[in-house]
Order: structure tokens, then C-alpha cells, then sequence
């Protein structure tokens, strides 16, 4: 039996929603098409083909081992991911990320397996089971993908193509790109001319509709950080700092909706380029790009007994770009106001972050990392204590920053949220809420419920805490999404006349 047959789909069911063209369904499989030894997205708009000729994949990468290529229509690599939910899948889904946010150009399969404490066989095992080929088979059609889109959205060289998506070996990379996709790179560029920006490039992200956009553009542009993060016109704009071993690259991204296309648009700085999978990573992380909206509202539709409209469709969690300055920015909004806290991460960054010139005034400074902060001279309060921060959350935000640096806390997208929380609780000044807050945004972990959130509680008043927490049963493993639901229901209005505390 091949791999791919350890896979079962529903073909009665796949062909249905591909019939449909139904979005729900976009990135949950890809069907092969015999006669024309083409692959598609459920959503692809291509003329329908006949059932018999359809073979259903659980992945791109599926569908390509068993020798189809992409369509250029639909282009399967705009297709959204899954996200990591089920625990059956979880190790698999674990390593896929960590692929997705490096192209392990500097890591080898052995290695990946060690990172998440397992062995070789057993990862090959789980990603057999979870998307029906090897890690190599989906390693090699990640980076293929990428470089698709780049030659199909960008005007770069096809040589600069392959080498920001992964491949060492431009002789490799046309071999490779030849055997699956029966063309040369240069053929897949786009008919039309794309104009040639030496500063910036634009790529798509897909996702699954619906998506509220408002809902969660107005939640970060409530706790943008001046100077760093920037919401306008609809867009969310920010600096960049991405390290990859010793080296720091430096710039700025810009995100739009383009609910045409169930689709984000994103401008970055060329100067990113070199570490785009991981920015690409991070993106979908903060706009939570990966989450099936439909599954979620069944589940949290029976919110709406409460208080009406108080869960809507397409509701995403607000994630991060950056765990580090998210978790600083949890300790900074302890017992505060958002405003004030937006105040606070203001100063910190001015203060301790490298300035930076960008397209837009308003961005002016990248936010300052934890090796930044350990070499910090002491006593830390004294650094921070002029910025209007306490000295006990001086010390917590040192505290974090070393063991950041020291890697006893981990941030990666192989990391367990739930295991790197309990480090957190464990460290001065990391109480419940801070950590369920760093857990939602930083981890983008589904079901934290900061159950003592003043606007939690004052969402769901007249209830004690076990009585919040007994009701959040109902909508796990969503609670956190729930959480954003009870935070928006409160949004721009005043508790005793003053504002939310920071969420």
C-alpha cells in the first residue's frame, strides 16, 4: 500500500464540496485531475472535471508525489494551513511549521526529529499519517511552492526565486522544478508585467472565509505600539527584526485585507527577503491565517444565548509577530489601562530599540530584543524605572529576556505552549493572567481563558471565577477565541469611567 492510501478521504464528500467550490474546504484536500495530470483546490473555478477522473489528497505535497503539478489558475500554494489542534497531529503539524518557517536550509531531518525530542522513524511515522508523504517529499514541495509564488507574484531573478525559498542549488532547484512541473521557473511567471520595485515585493497568504477584519484590526489597532506598529486605512503596518543564527535582518511589512480573494496582501521590505519563509510564518500567525472560522463558530455559536451577536462568523485569534515583544508588552499591561500600556511599550522601544527609516513616517523603531535587554546595565530598574515601569515588572521583563536568551523558554513554532506556560508561571512577577495572555498571542494556543480578566468578568457579570471557568468548559479547545469574543462585546465602552485593563 503507498502512503498516500494511508490517507482516507471521503470521495463522494471531497467531489461534492469541489462541485460547490465551497472555500470551507480550501487547504483540507486537493484533488488530481487524471486527464489533464493537473492538481486543484477545492475552490479552483476551472471548468468541473468528471468524477471518475478525480483522485483526492490530503496535501499538496501528497498530490505531487503522486506525479501531479499545481494548477496555474487556483495556485494550491496560496491554499491556507491547518492549524495544530488535534493532539493525534500534533507532532507532525509541529515539524510542518518548523519547515514552513525556515525551509530548513540549516537543518537536516535528523536534526528536526531532535528538536522535538523524537526519532527519525517516529517522524516519518506521524508525517506518513498526518499528510500521506515523508518529511523530504513535504520539505521539497514547500519550497517548490514558494518559489512558485515568487515567480508568479514578483519580478525577481529566478536565481534570487529559488535561493529565498530554500534551495542551495540553483541546478538543483531547475531539475526539480522541471520533474514535477513539466516547465521551466521562467515559464511561470506571471503573464502580465509586474513592475519592478527594488525596495519591496507583495505576496498573497490565503485563508478560509469568513474572516471579520474589522473585528481584528480594530483589536490591534487598540494596542499598536507607536513607532513600531501603525493601523491605517484598513492596513496593518510594522517594523521587522528577524534573526536567523548570527545574522539580523531589519525592515518593515505592510498587511491589507483583499476579501475577493479570501486573500492578505503583504508588502515587505526586500531587505526581508532573505528570511521570508519565517516572516511568512509570522504573518499568519498574527493574522491566525491557519484557523478553520466555520468549525469554530459551530462551536461558539451557543455564545449568543448570553448576549446577541456576542460571537460572530469568521472571528480570529490576534496573534504576533514578535513572542518576545508580545510577552514584554503582557507584563507591561498588568493592572493598567490599554492606553497606558501602549504608553509604556512606546517608551521601551524608543528607549531601547534601533531606529530605522521606512515608506512610512509614522514607523520609526524596531522593537528591542532579549539579548538587547540582558545587556542591559544593573541594576534593571534603574533602566526602566525612567520609563514610568515598575521596578517588580523591571525585574520580570529581565527575567524573561534571560531565559529567552538562554533557550530555558522557547518561542519556536515547535515549542508546546502548554509546557513553555508552566516555565512561565514559575518566574517572578507571571501570574495566571499574564500567562494566558502570552499564551494566546504568543503561543496562538486556542484554549487559554484568562478567567480573572477584569473584562472577562465584567463581560459574564455576577458570576465567581470557578463559575467562569465551569462555563468555559462548553467552549473548549476555542476558549481563547471565545475570550476575544467577550473582549470585543466591551469595545469602546467605559467600566466606571475608565478604560478596560489591558488585554
Amino acid at each position: 500500500m503507498s502512503q498516500t492510501e494511508l490517507i482516507h478521504l471521503d470521495s463522494k464528500a471531497c467531489y461534492a464540496a469541489l462541485k460547490a467550490h465551497d472555500a470551507r474546504f480550501d487547504g483540507r484536500f486537493f484533488v488530481g485531475v487524471s486527464s489533464t495530470g493537473i492538481y486543484c483546490r477545492p475552490v479552483c473555478r476551472v471548468r468541473l472535471p468528471k468524477e471518475e477522473n478525480c483522485t483526492f489528497f490530503i496535501s499538496a505535497a501528497a498530490a505531487e508525489s503522486a506525479g501531479y503539478r499545481p494548477c496555474r489558475r487556483c495556485r494550491p500554494e496560496l491554499a491556507p494551513g491547518l492549524a495544530p489542534i488535534d493532539s493525534t497531529s500534533r507532532i507532525a503539524r509541529k515539524a510542518a511549521m518548523l519547515m514552513d518557517e525556515n525551509c530548513l536550509a540549516d537543518l537536516k531531518i535528523s536534526e528536526l526529529a531532535g528538536l522535538l525530542h523524537i526519532t527519525d522513524r517516529h517522524l516519518r511515522r506521524a508525517f506518513c499519517a498526518e499528510f500521506g508523504v515523508s518529511p523530504v517529499q513535504y520539505l521539497q514541495t514547500s519550497r517548490l511552492l514558494l518559489a512558485k509564488c515568487l515567480l508568479a507574484d514578483t519580478a525577481l531573478p529566478v536565481t534570487d526565486a529559488a535561493m529565498f525559498a530554500g534551495f542551495g542549488s540553483l541546478r538543483r532547484f531547475n531539475d526539480l522544478f522541471k520533474k514535477y512541473y513539466r516547465a521551466t521557473p521562467s515559464a511561470f511567471r506571471s503573464s502580465g508585467k509586474i513592475p519592478r520595485d527594488k525596495d519591496a515585493v507583495t505576496l498573497t497568504l490565503g485563508y478560509r472565509p469568513p474572516y471579520a477584519w474589522d473585528a481584528l484590526i480594530g483589536f490591534l489597532s487598540d494596542r499598536a505600539i507607536p513607532g513600531v506598529e501603525l493601523v491605517k486605512d484598513g492596513a496593518y503596518s510594522r517594523t521587522v527584526t528577524v534573526k536567523n543564527g548570527d545574522e539580523t535582518y531589519r525592515g518593515w511589512l505592510t498587511a491589507a485585507n483583499r476579501p475577493k480573494q479570501n486573500a492578505i496582501a503583504m508588502t515587505l521590505s526586500c531587505s526581508l527577503l532573505p528570511v521570508l519563509p519565517k516572516v511568512l510564518a509570522r504573518v499568519r500567525c498574527l493574522f491566525d491565517l491557519n484557523c478553520d472560522p466555520t468549525e469554530i463558530y459551530g462551536r461558539l455559536a451557543g455564545m449568543n444565548t448570553l448576549a446577541p451577536d456576542l460571537c460572530v462568523p469568521g472571528l480570529r485569534l490576534p496573534g504576533c509577530f514578535d513572542p518576545f515583544e508580545i510577552s514584554v508588552r503582557a507584563v507591561l499591561g498588568q493592572q493598567v489601562t490599554v492606553k497606558a500600556a501602549r504608553t509604556l511599550a512606546m517608551r521601551f522601544a524608543a528607549a531601547f530599540g534601533g531606529e530605522i527609516s521606512t515608506p512610512l513616517a509614522e514607523l520609526r523603531y524596531t522593537f528591542p530584543g532579549p539579548d538587547t535587554i540582558c545587556g542591559l546595565a544593573a541594576p534593571v530598574e534603574d533602566r526602566l524605572g525612567p520609563l514610568g515601569i515598575t521596578g517588580a515588572r523591571a525585574r520580570s521583563i529581565l527575567a524573561l529576556a534571560e531565559a529567552v536568551a538562554a533557550g530555558t523558554v522557547l518561542f519556536t513554532p515547535g515549542a508546546d505552549p502548554e509546557l513553555e506556560m508552566k516555565k512561565l508561571l514559575d518566574m517572578p512577577g507571571f501570574g495566571p493572567w499574564t500567562v494566558q495572555y502570552i499564551g494566546m498571542r504568543a503561543f496562538g494556543w486556542p484554549d487559554a481563558f484568562p478567567h480573572t480578566d477584569y473584562g472577562v468578568k465584567k463581560a459574564l457579570a455576577g458570576r465567581t471565577p470557578q463559575e467562569l471557568l465551569d462555563m468555559s468548559q462548553a467552549w473548549r479547545p476555542w476558549r481563547s477565541y471565545a475570550t476575544v469574543s467577550l473582549w470585543n462585546s466591551l469595545k469602546e465602552k467605559k467600566i466606571n469611567g475608565k478604560e478596560l485593563s489591558d488585554q
